[in-house]
């Protein structure tokens, strides 16, 4: 009798609650885009991933969103962002990572750096800000889309992501804008297609050397 009331309640419960793209407006909403890393890497290698979006549009964009994937061969199911897969037989998890990733975007820091004297200790915000350390606000339940909030037309809004290479190789990394996270709002370039690019990184074997001067600054030679 418990387990059969339990039942229909679970049902009730999952069979009344609206659409998760219920909100979502449907439409294409305009957008240029531009991004910027280093191709040339080395192992332990500091750098930065940049995609700055601009609402060129009349509308106001509900989720402006970047996904990251590889060229997963015969079309299969991409790494999650910054890994990439061994395709070995037997292993319960193929991914590895490429990069580390250091910092991801969030919507507290999306329009300039973490204030200068943050101090994590006594910071009080959001847990998940990059700022403390968290993965950012920018974060979805989809391993390779990060979404950011409404981007009014006229505005502009920047992704980017701090990595630390760990992995060797010659790599494929796809970026790809979106509107949101749904499928119903779909971004678009002035010519009509959707806004991507790619890039091709390089990451040498040799790590990135570095030293300390007398001034105490990091200094980075190659």
């Amino acid at each position: 009798m418990i387990a059969a009331l339990a039942t229909g309640i679970t049902v009730s419960a999952c069979g009344s609650g609206a659409r998760q793209d219920a909100s979502e407006p449907t439409g294409n909403f305009q957008v240029s885009a531009s991004a910027h890393w280093i191709t040339s890497q080395r192992l332990s290698q500091h750098s930065v991933l940049v995609i700055r979006v601009t609402n060129t549009g009349t509308k106001t964009i509900p989720s402006p969103s970047v996904s990251l994937t590889d060229n997963t061969p015969g079309g299969g199911r991409p790494a999650p962002a910054f890994q990439r897969l061994l395709h070995m037989p037997g292993l319960a998890n193929q991914a590895r990572p490429v990069w580390v990733v250091d910092q991801s975007p969030d919507p507290a820091s999306a329009s300039g750096p973490c204030p200068q004297n943050f101090n994590a200790e006594t910071y009080t915000g959001p847990n998940y800000s990059t700022c403390s350390g968290g993965p950012g606000g920018a974060v979805t339940a989809y391993a390779n889309t990060w979404a950011l909030p409404p981007l009014a037309p006229g505005n502009s809004v920047t992704f980017a992501w701090h990595v630390t290479a760990v992995q060797s190789g010659t790599y494929i990394v796809n970026w790809q804008v979106g509107a949101g996270l749904n499928g119903k709002a779909k971004a678009v370039s002035a010519s009509g297609g959707a806004p991507r690019g790619s890039f091709r990184i390089v990451i040498a074997t040799a790590p990135q050397q570095a030293y300390v001067n007398n001034g105490g600054q990091v200094i980075t030679t190659r």
